[in-house]
């Protein structure tokens, strides 16, 4: 067949964490649904592309949706039965695979693949739910303000597959529905005329995005297991960004995001720590002052000794961020040649660890280090995916400031509080260097909500947004586009879709009037949302 035509009540494009998080919550209030995946692994930022969750200090107690609750489960009982673990790291409650300093739950993508699957499972299995693997999309048809359809195109060969559906939720990476579908949006920093935050520059900059990275794993292992020279690393190796202050990006040495100092990190492959002692809260401890520890998804000391040879290291540091053009609003084979660079920038990182790295007894080098393609699912060692930071965002029917999130500004008074809220979330407005010459941007935030008006397109009345493209502005783009908040906006918008299916309202009207609001946000509370955050929580 050369083309196939579908028709399903909600269309989510993209099975990140907010597209799979839509899905379930659609799918399980009773409607049809339809999910589609470019990559060959759902799970997006925890999958492929490999990104361990960045989560806030009181996640083991509360502060996400039931849902993204039991993934945190699932993974966690998934090494409890079937991994060798210790019988002290079995016994561990609150059980950090990787014992890495950047989040209370490091593992393996694979893991958290294997959790989400079986969370689709039963609904894939009574036909409720179809996954559509291996596509992306490329059109889109609309009537007036609504959207009518959405055409994907395979990328191994298949049949073109085009949707129709009552609602279409953008679950992708970077907002691809938003210009297929004449949805308006926004890319790159807003003016502070427009946005009146203190972070932003005095015009508009729609080219200049949060850098890119591509993630990969390493383990260190007797013997020399140096790559082939990369193609660009004579350009690489000597790159010295502004943000940098001068220096060269590949090196031990980095911008301390809060001061803006470089400053030198260590790295010191399996360097027996402990791992149960390890303190993952990032409002204590930044955790990169050794980057093997930082990101680690397996500490081979929690497991039966000989389980793992060494540890598995996940490499999403700065010297691997992209910052030389944006991706966005390019054509795709812009797009794809420089995302191309990125994955050459990040085998240029391992080529010069193995090589000329200064090590801590004085040599250089590290040819020990092994890539591992099979932990991240790709041939050549590197994610499948790049891990986007930052989306076309829709203009939104609320968009959220740094003057609603931030500490400076907020102070005692908290996050602005939000009648729709939807949700919560926290994580300090963290941006990275960026491709318009900026270094780190990093400012203190508060605990915030999730307003429903911030998945709400102005005009668009029936696709909602459910991840990195909802109403934020570039600079809080920097705590919303975290895990658990891209999944509790997912859920959102798959029950907001479900809700006005049963009950024959548009998202708009339930956004606007209190009765509807009301019955609505019932229905998440009682599905496990959290809409406002406990009395007496307060900020880093």
């Amino acid at each position: 067949m050369s083309h196939q035509d579908l028709q399903t009540e909600v269309l989510v494009v993209g099975a990140g964490l907010g597209g799979i998080a839509a899905a379930l919550a659609a799918v399980e209030r009773g409607a049809r649904v339809v999910l589609t995946e470019e990559y060959p692994w759902i799970g997006g930022q925890l999958t492929s592309q490999a990104v361990p969750p960045d989560e806030h200090p009181w996640v083991e107690r509360f502060g996400v949706t039931a849902r993204y609750r039991a993934l945190r489960d699932g993974i966690r009982d998934v090494y409890r039965r079937r991994y060798p673990l210790t019988d002290d790291a079995r016994s561990w409650a609150a059980l950090n695979p990787g014992a890495g300093w950047v989040s209370k739950l490091c593992h393996e993508p694979r893991v958290a693949v294997a959790v989400l699957e079986e969370m689709l499972a039963p609904w894939r299995s009574s036909g409720r739910l179809r996954l559509i693997e291996r596509v992306r999309p490329v059109s889109a048809t609309t009537d007036g303000d609504r959207v009518t359809s959405v055409t994907l195109s395979s990328m191994v060969g298949g049949p073109d597959i085009t949707v129709a559906a009552s609602f279409v939720i953008d679950a992708t990476e970077t907002g691809e529905l938003l210009p297929l579908t004449g949805t308006e949006y926004v890319t790159g920093f807003e003016s502070a005329r427009e946005t009146g935050e203190p972070s932003a520059p005095a015009e508009a900059q729609p080219d200049n995005v949060q850098a890119l990275s591509v993630c990969f794993v390493v383990e260190h292992a007797d013997g020399d297991h140096t790559i082939d020279r990369p193609e660009r690393y004579d350009f690489w190796s000597t790159y010295a960004p502004d943000a940098w202050n001068g220096e060269r990006m590949l090196s031990w040495r980095a911008p301390n995001p809060r001061t803006l100092a470089m400053e030198e990190r260590s790295f010191t492959p399996n360097p027996g720590d402990d791992a149960r002692a390890v303190d993952a809260d990032q409002s204590k401890n930044a955790g990169d002052g050794n980057l093997w520890l930082f990101r680690r998804i397996a500490a081979r000391d929690l497991f039966v000794p000989g389980h793992y040879a060494s540890d598995l290291c996940l490499v999403n540091w700065p010297s691997i961020d992209y910052l030389l053009a944006p991706v966005l609003d390019v054509p795709r084979d812009v797009e794809q040649a420089r995302i191309a660079d990125a994955r050459q920038l990040s085998l240029s990182m391992l080529y010069w660890m193995q090589t000329e790295a200064p090590r801590p007894d004085g040599g250089t080098g590290f040819p020990g280090l092994r890539l591992r393609p099979d932990v991240v699912g790709h041939a050549d060692g590197l994610a499948q995916a790049p891990y986007h930071r930052e989306s076309r965002r829709i203009r939104a029917v609320t968009t959220v400031t740094e003057n609603d999130v931030s500490h400076a500004v907020r102070g005692d008074r908290g996050a602005t509080r939000y009648d729709d809220s939807v949700g919560v979330g926290m994580y300090r407005i963290d941006l990275h260097p960026s491709t318009g010459g900026d270094t780190y941007i990093d400012v203190p935030s508060t605990p915030f909500e999730i307003p429903l008006g911030a998945l709400l397109p102005r005009r668009t009345t029936n696709l909602l947004a459910a991840a990195k493209n909802i109403g934020t502005t570039h600079i809080t783009n920097g705590c919303y586009r975290l895990h658990p908040v891209e999944w509790n906006v997912g859920e959102a918008a798959g029950h907001l879709a479900a809700h006005c299916l049963a009950t024959g309202r548009a998202p708009h009207e339930v956004q606007a009037k209190p009765d509807l609001l009301a019955a609505y946000q019932a229905e998440l509370v009682a599905a496990g949302a959290e809409l406002r955050w406990p009395d007496g929580v307060h900020p880093y």
